[in-house]
């Protein structure tokens, strides 16, 4: 969840530092810190707030050859100074930053506290700091190992020792690390978004694996002390993907790279001889689909509604039982798990906690998981080792957007395949690839209606309260919808099915509570109509999302998109609401990018 960031090589560390912190400032920013070796030992530089902060108060003639940096977001202690990492131990002597976890924290504070050390902090974190200080061991990798053998829990760590300047030791378990190999330097940082301004070539540790660096090169090993081998590998990302451009935020960017996109995830996957889909990475073969009675998705967050999106089409064209469960809950229920069924794993990242711990369940239990990514050697996607990559290019707002987007078009390849070995006819497939061909162009056309969108929802502004409903394909759109809004602007937004707001929710419809409706143009269209003018008669305003002709004078506003093929409604449908969602968020003023309370890359329970 924190951002984490290393150096040691012959550059000025602390500059590098820094600049990686601030790509990495969407992982966390309620605190950030530097700690650097130079000729006066260990140096230590951290505040509350934003990596802006920090950058203000670190001494511009601060320079060191090695270093470790941090942007957190909270998990012990509130954002404060004190709690800001780097920490170290009572001779500042060991500097570490962590991301993750450690649940058995309390009691090695207990134990630490008993012996007469002095804890600085309310973290988790700081026990790390004093338990390798406290090593005997000769080298800093095997202290460090001695002090991971004692935690509980999850942990993406680099280590400093003021004694060692020319190294640093990293490991994990759980939270991404990734070394990135330059010339006569080394990086460490929890996501390659750091490391490539300096490199394209990098290497992922694997969980339970450490590393130690220096300016030479790199050693991996186990929790076992047994070396590891690890190939270098290229990245293919450049800098300016990082980079604003003419945008004012990175969510306002992300949402205007949808139709590339798009282009990006269906390119080289429409098979236009059997008007399928081409999945390589999935690695089935049609007899293995045919064997498929089922389809379970799980996800979190934005990833749990574009599975439901993607039930939905599944269920609709290749006619299998097909639903979606947050994966934060699915292992706590001690699920049954079928052979025959497909289970998908989606994460923007590929390193969601909640989602890897559900894939580690599933292969426990022998069940068949493919994962849906958009990071390819990310954990999910080494764990699953077959699945669909998303393509959506990387993605720093905090907000899913083209991740959402990318995720929806992936699950609708994966259903138009699924239909096709099945039941789903020739003349079907070809009017569904048509769609999804389509589908770049009608998002173009919505992203050109900006202006029209952003000044309905300006007049929302004031809005304490909102409704988002649809039905059936409009339902998870709605939910979708009212995350965006009460995520970036931190207005109470709520989502319900059409067909559910006259038993109860309809007590709270008055002139101050806007619904936002989504009306795809299907069979259940005079439905949607009639909840709107259950609406209507209690006073309650109703913008309507919709491709469908609606009676004239129904709703206070309308947000006319292309009419899509049906199946794919629920896909071009929610762009709009990122739109209104982000320009309503924008007159209130919110920090778009960082929303309070939030980070992405969610790698804690």
């Amino acid at each position: 969840m924190c951002g984490i960031v290393g150096y040691v090589g012959p550059q000025n560390a602390v500059p590098l530092l820094l600049e990686g912190l601030h790509q990495l400032e969407y992982r966390g920013y309620d605190s950030a810190g530097i700690a650097v070796t130079d000729s006066g030992g260990l140096q230590v530089v951290k505040t509350a707030g934003k990596v802006s902060n920090l950058r203000k108060i670190v001494p511009a003639a601060l320079a060191a050859s090695s270093g470790i940096a941090h942007t957190r977001w909270a998990t012990h202690g509130e954002p404060n100074d004190r709690n800001a990492h780097p920490h170290t131990d009572e001779r500042r002597r060991i500097a570490i930053v962590h991301n993750g976890v450690l649940e058995n924290s309390e009691q090695l504070r207990a134990q630490l506290t008993a012996d007469g050390v002095q804890l600085a902090s309310e973290t988790d974190s700081e026990v790390l700091a004093h338990l390798i200080s406290r090593s005997e061991a000769t080298t800093l990798e095997d202290a460090v190992r001695e002090a991971l053998h004692q935690v509980e829990g999850t942990y993406g760590i680099i280590v400093l020792d003021a004694d060692r300047p020319g190294e640093l030791v990293a490991a994990r378990r759980g939270s991404p690390i990734v070394l990135g190999v330059g010339d006569q330097e080394m990086l460490i940082a929890s996501d390659v978004a750091a490391l490539v301004r300096y490199t394209q070539t990098v290497i992922y540790l694997d969980d339970d694996e450490l590393a130690t660096v220096s300016a030479d090169g790199y050693h991996t090993s186990t929790m076992d002390a047994e070396s590891t081998t690890k190939f270098p590998t290229s990245v293919d990302l450049t800098s300016d993907e990082y980079e604003l451009g003419s945008h004012p935020d990175f969510m306002h960017k992300e949402i205007h790279e949808q139709r590339a996109a798009v282009d990006r995830c269906l390119r080289g996957r429409l098979d236009r001889r059997f008007m399928s889909a081409r999945l390589d990475g999935i690695g089935l073969s049609p007899r293995e689909y045919q064997q498929i009675r089922r389809v379970k998705l799980l996800g979190c967050g934005s990833a749990y509604y574009a599975g439901q999106v993607g039930a939905g089409m599944i269920e609709e064209l290749a006619r299998i039982p097909a639903d979606a469960e947050p994966a934060s809950e699915f292992r706590y229920r001690n699920p049954v798990i079928d052979s025959d069924t497909l289970y998908v794993a989606i994460s923007q990242s590929g390193e969601t906690l909640d989602t890897l711990a559900a894939v580690h369940e599933l292969k426990r239990k022998g069940g068949r998981v493919i994962g849906l990514v958009n990071v390819v050697s990310s954990s999910i996607a080494r764990e699953c080792g077959s699945g669909i990559f998303l393509h959506a290019g990387p993605e720093a707002s905090v907000a899913a957007t083209k991740s959402f987007t990318n995720m929806s078009v992936a699950l609708a390849l994966l259903a138009l395949e699924l239909g096709r070995v099945r039941d789903l006819s020739l003349a079907e497939g070809r009017r569904l690839v048509q769609g999804l061909d389509d589908l770049p162009g009608h998002i173009d056309e919505i992203l050109g209606a900006e202006e029209e969108i952003a000044s309905i929802a300006k007049r929302y502004a004031n809005a304490e309260h909102m409704f988002f409903i649809g039905r059936v394909r409009g339902w998870p759109v709605a939910r979708e919808g009212a995350q965006k809004l009460k995520e970036i602007s931190y207005i109470h937004a709520e989502a319900y099915q059409s067909s559910e707001l006259k038993h109860g929710p309809l007590a709270l419809i008055d002139p101050n509570m806007p619904t936002v409706a989504v009306v795809p143009d299907d069979e259940l269209l005079s439905k949607n109509i009639s909840t709107i003018e259950e609406i209507k008669a209690r006073g309650g305003p109703i913008i309507a999302v919709t491709d469908a002709d609606l009676p004239s004078g129904l709703v206070t506003d309308v947000i006319r998109i292309p009419r899509a093929q049906p199946e794919l409604a629920a896909i071009t449908l929610s762009v709009p609401l990122q739109l209104f969602s982000y320009h309503l968020a924008k007159t209130l003023g919110r920090d778009i990018d960082r929303p309070r309370n939030l980070a992405k890359s969610v790698t804690v329970e």
